[in-house]
């Protein structure tokens, strides 16, 4: 029988990702989730994009606003509040604030890992 170990890890020891002017990145990933800390600047933006794992986005600081689906409903997420976004609903995201996002995904987002995530890094 396979002997399975847990893994520590600590934020403060690991390096964020510059994805772009204000926008950077850590994570984390097991088998079946990822979790992210997502550092973004006021103004910075999250195009468009859709993907097909659930996600959970926990403001813990600043604001993020939402643009959702494909009538573009607007919903503001603020310091202490949570926002589940299902499969394939196309979203996009601008910070009102600097802001620390912490999201959560399932399964874990392959193109982050193989850092195909174009849509992201843009100078």
């Amino acid at each position: 029988m396979e002997r399975r170990r847990a893994t520590l890890h600590r934020w403060d020891e690991m390096p964020k990702e510059r994805l772009s002017d204000g926008l950077e990145r850590r994570f984390i990933t097991g088998e079946r989730v990822m979790l992210a800390h997502i550092h973004l600047k006021k103004g910075a933006r999250v195009p468009a994009h859709a993907h097909e794992n659930e996600q959970i986005s926990y403001i813990l600081e600043g604001a993020l606003r939402f643009r959702l689906g494909e009538d573009g409903e607007i919903v503001d997420v603020r310091a202490g509040e949570v926002l589940c976004i299902p499969p394939n609903l196309p979203h996009a995201a601008e910070a009102l604030e600097d802001t620390l996002d912490v999201d959560i995904f399932s399964p874990p987002r392959q193109d982050w890992i193989d850092r195909t995530d174009d849509y992201l890094r843009r100078k």
